[in-house]
């Protein structure tokens, strides 16, 4: 079965925290690769960001990683095949403290 095409993906931030968003990507010899990190997204900010424009490589299958400042990092467990271009976006939201937040897929649009 073939992984769902995301051209972005969406992160919210609901916690008491600064996240970041990154991305962890399996490169063409499997091996887990980690991109570097976005720009902060503060408490009730959302950020939307094209894994390619963090050096994701086009049909890779990703993951969303985010970055918490001073605390606990997550990522995600359901993956997807970045498409560069495609128009639907994977939408998550992390929430909670930053030893102890929770990270979710809220949809995909």
């Amino acid at each position: 079965m073939a992984l769902q095409e995301v051209g972005n993906f969406s992160l919210t931030c609901q916690g008491g925290f600064v996240a970041r968003v990154m991305f962890s990507y399996l490169d063409d010899d499997g091996n887990k690769q980690h991109t570097g990190q976005s720009g902060d997204v503060p408490l009730g900010q959302t950020r939307k960001v094209d894994p390619g424009s963090m050096g994701v490589p086009d049909g890779a299958l990703t993951y969303l990683y985010v970055f918490v400042v001073w605390g606990t990092d997550n990522e995600a467990t359901r993956a997807f095949t970045y498409r560069k271009g495609n128009p639907m976006t994977a939408n998550y939201t992390i929430s909670g403290t930053t030893l102890g937040n929770s990270l979710g897929l809220t949809g995909i649009s």
